[in-house]
């Protein structure tokens, strides 16, 4: 599946299908989550959100290309990922754009 952050494909002309997304709620463990608190006192990243979060993107990214080949698509563009902080130490993570079919 072609995934574009631009709203066309290059060389092909094509006919939008619809919205398509995926999204997840990914939580860390309690222990991981404590060890993330420690490292704010003395700063630098917080590797454990940055894997939860990467994981995160490619299950969202993974559930919206699945929705787009449910309904024929050959490319998914203007594709946008989102996310909000739904609780403390989890984290909403959506990812969407348009499913398309080259002509």
């Amino acid at each position: 599946m072609l995934l574009l952050n631009i709203d066309h494909v290059p060389g092909r002309e094509i006919d939008a299908l619809g919205l398509v997304k995926g999204t997840i709620v990914q939580s860390k463990n309690f222990g991981k989550d404590f060890m993330a608190g420690m490292k704010t006192l003395v700063g630098g990243e917080i590797k454990g959100y940055t894997d939860m979060l990467v994981e995160a993107r490619q299950i969202a990214t993974k559930r919206m290309v699945d929705e787009a080949e449910a309904m024929g698509a050959d490319a998914i563009v203007n594709v946008r990922f989102g996310s909000s902080s739904v609780m403390q130490g989890a984290a909403e993570v959506v990812a969407y754009g348009t499913a398309v079919k080259f002509r």
